[in-house]
C-alpha cells in the first residue's frame, strides 16, 4: 500500500518529536564525548552578547552596503545629493571597516556555539529542526559575506567564479533575513542567559582584536592613520600623481584610443552635437576643485582636479542643466562601468568637472587621460575615465 505524502510527513514529524536513543559507544568519541568541550569560558550569556555585537556590525554593514547599491543602481524613487562632498567616502569607509572588524567577532561567535553542533539528539522537534536550518543559512551567508568581502578589498577574485558585487548584494538579503529569524528565536534565551566566569576576558579580547583589525586597515580611508595601517590593501598616496588606481588604461583596452591625436569628446543633445578636441576643452573656462576618489572597496584619496564644469558643456549644446540628466561614456569597448548617469544634483553642482589635470599636471593615462569625470559624493566606479561622449537627455 502506498501512503499519501501527507501521511508520510505526519509520521516523520511524530518520529522527530520522539526521544532519541543515546548515541552508541562507537560514536562517543571526538566531539561527541561527554567531556569534549571543557572550556569554562563558554557561556550562554557570552554567546548572546557576541551575537548582539555581531548583529549590530552586520546591521551597519547591511545599511551602508544597501546605500552604496542604491547609489550605483538608483531606482526611480531614490535621490542622492552632491553635498556633503565626502559623504560617500564616510559611508563606504564605515562599510568596509565594519566588515573587516566582524572577522574576529564572527570567529568568536562560532567558537562560542561550536559545541552545540554536536549536541545529542541533533534534532529534537520540528521547531528545533527549523531553528538549526536557519542557523545553517545564517552561518553560511555570514561566512560568504565576510570572506568574500576580504577577498574583494584585497582584489583577489580568483576564488570567486561570479561577479562579486551582485553576489554580495543578494546574499546580504539572505543574511539579514536569517539574522532576524535567529534573533526572534533566541530573544527569550538572551533575556535569561546564565553568565560564565570568563565572559569579560573573552569580550575584551574580541574587542581588542576588532580594534586592532580596524586600526591596521582604516588608514586606507583616514589618511593620517595610513602609517600605522599595516594591513591596509591600499595607501591613499600610492599611485600615479599621488592617487591610487584600480583599472589601468591597458587593462581597459583604451591606451591607443586615449593617445590618438585625433581624439574628440562628443557632447550631444536633441537637435545639436558638438565635438571638442583636447585643445578645445583646454580653451574653455577652467575650474579647480579638491575632491576625493572614494572606491567601493573602502579606500579613498583626495586630489586637486582642474577642468571644465560639466554644466558648462551641457550649456554648449543649448540644454538647461537644471532640467536634464546626462549619460557619460568611456572609450572602453565594454564593461559594467564603461558609462554612468549624472543626475541633476551632481550635474548642476559647480564642483562636477570634466577633469583634464590632476595636481596641476595633465591627467596620467591611468587616471583617465585625456578627460574624465570627477564629481562630489559619488563612488569611484561612477567617476568615469577616458571620456568619449556626453549625451544630454530630458529629465
Amino acid at each position: 500500500m502506498v501512503r499519501h505524502p501527507a501521511t508520510r510527513l505526519r509520521r516523520a514529524l511524530t518520529w522527530l518529536g520522539e526521544p532519541w536513543p543515546a548515541p552508541p559507544d562507537r560514536l562517543r568519541r571526538g566531539p561527541l564525548r561527554p567531556d569534549a568541550f571543557r572550556s569554562p569560558l563558554r557561556s550562554t550569556r557570552l554567546t548572546a552578547q557576541l551575537g548582539i555585537a555581531l548583529g549590530l556590525a552586520f546591521g551597519v554593514c547591511f545599511g551602508t552596503g544597501l546605500l552604496s547599491h542604491l547609489i550605483q543602481h538608483p531606482p526611480g524613487w531614490f535621490w542622492w545629493p552632491s553635498r556633503p562632498a565626502g559623504l560617500y567616502r564616510v559611508t563606504q569607509g564605515v562599510h568596509v571597516a565594519t566588515g573587516l572588524a566582524t572577522v574576529p567577532l564572527l570567529g568568536a561567535k562560532l567558537w562560542s556555539v561550536y559545541p552545540r553542533l554536536f549536541a545529542w539528539p541533533p534534532l529534537r522537534s520540528p521547531a528545533h529542526a527549523a531553528e538549526r536550518l536557519s542557523v545553517l543559512v545564517l552561518v553560511g551567508a555570514a561566512l560568504f559575506q565576510v570572506v568574500g568581502g576580504v577577498f574583494n578589498v584585497a582584489r583577489w577574485y580568483a576564488p570567486m567564479p561570479f561577479f562579486f558585487t551582485t553576489a554580495h548584494y543578494r546574499v546580504a538579503w539572505v543574511a539579514a533575513g536569517a539574522l532576524l529569524i535567529h534573533i526572534g528565536v533566541q530573544l527569550p534565551a538572551i533575556r535569561h542567559a546564565p553568565d560564565g566566569p570568563g565572559r569579560r576576558r573573552v569580550l575584551l579580547a574580541v574587542a581588542a582584536a576588532a580594534g586592532l583589525v580596524t586600526l591596521s586597515t582604516i588608514g586606507q580611508t583616514v589618511r593620517p592613520l595610513a602609517p600605522v595601517s599595516l594591513l591596509a590593501p591600499r595607501r591613499p598616496g600610492d599611485g600615479p600623481q599621488g592617487v591610487p588606481v584600480n583599472k589601468t588604461a591597458a587593462g581597459a583596452g583604451v591606451r591607443d584610443a586615449a593617445l590618438d591625436p585625433g581624439y574628440r569628446l562628443t557632447v550631444a543633445a536633441p537637435g545639436r552635437t558638438v565635438e571638442l578636441s583636447l585643445a578645445d576643452l583646454a580653451a574653455l573656462p577652467q575650474h579647480t576643485t579638491v575632491l576625493a576618489v572614494a572606491c567601493v572597496e573602502g579606500w579613498s584619496s583626495t586630489g586637486t582636479w582642474t577642468g571644465v564644469r560639466l554644466r558648462d558643456l551641457v550649456a554648449l549644446v543649448g540644454a538647461d542643466p537644471a532640467a536634464c540628466i546626462v549619460q557619460v561614456e568611456s572609450l572602453q569597448a565594454g564593461g559594467r562601468y564603461r558609462s554612468s548617469e549624472v543626475a541633476t544634483p551632481h550635474l548642476t553642482d559647480e564642483r562636477t568637472l570634466v577633469a583634464l589635470r590632476l595636481g596641476g599636471e595633465p591627467l596620467a593615462l591611468d587616471h583617465g587621460y585625456p578627460a574624465r569625470l570627477i564629481a562630489p559624493n559619488r563612488p569611484g566606479v561612477l567617476q568615469t575615465k577616458w571620456l568619449s561622449r556626453i549625451t544630454v537627455r530630458g529629465a
